[in-house]
């Protein structure tokens, strides 16, 4: 096993790649050996793989953006603290070091034959970490693909090096249910021909793909990329990771038209506002009569996360031939929130459950209210 007491100190701020980037031999490592590394603060957004785990927060010091995956497991625990800040913040975070960031351990993919290495499958908040991080290191993973991105790295960017062979993590196979698809087939109604889209991790925005197949001329940018993405023809793919499985990871590999971008650009206000006919599409845990959303916890506790929600909702609705849309199940839109406001209703666009679209833009509150009950259960 790789030895992290070379490269990493104890109270050490570490960074580490998420979601289907985990490095995971990297994280085996460091929490066995965790203990040497005593006080140690360890960043990890989105996680699948479920290697950290409550009890080793004996040693580390576990922090998050959110809740996402198995990283609620660590939150109900008690033991994850939590940065309720949009996406867009994380980058300036992180390079001012209100995010410790001595170390950043990334998963990698093999050099092209130019002996460039890929991010592979993230690039988000990973790409200012190494430009401010001591020490980088790297998991070679061989079943990563080589991927197209802003930031290429070679062998001399890293501190420390470990090969693998391992399925990258990938969250569960969504079911697609009928309530799945009455939502997506509402929402796509509700996009432009031409848009820009922008979809939110889960199995509902990404349900909406399946029904955009005769809308023409779409690109994407976007936080994160599900393989829903498999049944567009997008002329172009900016965004800053991908969540998937293995045809998503095949498609993305060496293909020009997909690029992974820095949650400082994918997020960016100013980029963003160029965007014409841009379309956001995410889901959320509950919608008010007012069109508040709250993404964040249910039932009292953190499930979800502010993410880049608030980012991608203004910039739809200031976008010209844009919109926002909510998607989320008729049950979940309640008289009251139960948990914080992460979207304000000021940027309210259209919400969409499977009884229908409740369009919000320039209504009153008492016509909110109205339009929201309709498609209420």
């Amino acid at each position: 096993m790789v030895d992290l007491a070379s490269v990493v100190r104890p109270a050490d701020g570490i960074i580490c790649g998420q979601a289907c980037a985990e490095p995971q031999t990297l994280l085996e490592a460091l929490v066995a050996q965790r203990a040497g590394l005593a006080g140690a603060r360890l960043f990890l957004g989105a996680s699948y793989s479920g290697i950290v785990r409550p009890e080793h927060a004996d040693h580390l010091r576990l922090t998050s953006y959110g809740a996402i995956g198995q990283m609620r497991v660590l939150a109900q625990a008690g033991v994850l603290e939590i940065l309720p800040v949009p996406y867009s913040q994380l980058g300036g975070l992180i390079r001012r070091r209100d995010i410790g960031c001595d170390v950043v351990m990334l998963q990698v993919s093999p050099p092209n034959a130019r002996g460039e290495y890929s991010l592979g499958l993230g690039a988000d908040y990973l790409i200012p970490a190494i430009e401010t991080a001591r020490v980088v290191v790297a998991e070679v993973n061989d079943q990563v693909p080589w991927t197209h991105g802003e930031r290429i790295l070679r062998k001399e960017d890293f501190s420390l090096m470990v090969q693998s062979s391992r399925p990258p993590a990938s969250p569960p196979a969504p079911r697609r249910t009928g309530l799945e698809d009455a939502i997506g087939r509402h929402a796509a109604a509700c996009v432009p021909e031409g848009a820009t889209l922008e979809f939110g991790i889960g199995a509902l925005p990404d349900a909406i793909c399946g029904f955009l197949s005769n809308h023409k001329n779409l690109s994407i940018h976007s936080g994160a990329v599900g393989d829903g993405v498999l049944e567009l023809e997008a002329r172009r793919i900016d965004c800053a990771m991908l969540i998937g499985s293995r045809p998503l990871f095949d498609f993305a590999r060496e293909n020009p038209a997909v690029r992974l971008r820095s949650s400082e650009y994918t997020h960016n206000a100013k980029v963003l506002s160029g965007i014409a006919r841009f379309a956001a599409i995410n889901s959320a845990v509950e919608v008010d009569l007012t069109g508040q959303v709250n993404s964040e916890v249910a039932n009292g506790g953190y499930v979800g996360a502010v993410g880049g929600a608030p980012d991608f909702a203004r910039a739809a609705s200031q976008s010209p031939g844009g919109v926002s849309i909510i998607l989320i199940p008729s049950s979940r839109i309640v008289e009251r929130l139960n948990g914080p406001v992460t979207v304000p209703r000021s940027d309210a666009g259209i919400v969409v459950t499977e009884k229908g679209a409740a369009d919000l833009r320039g209504c009153s509150l008492r016509e909110r209210e109205a339009r929201l009950q309709k498609i209420a259960t």
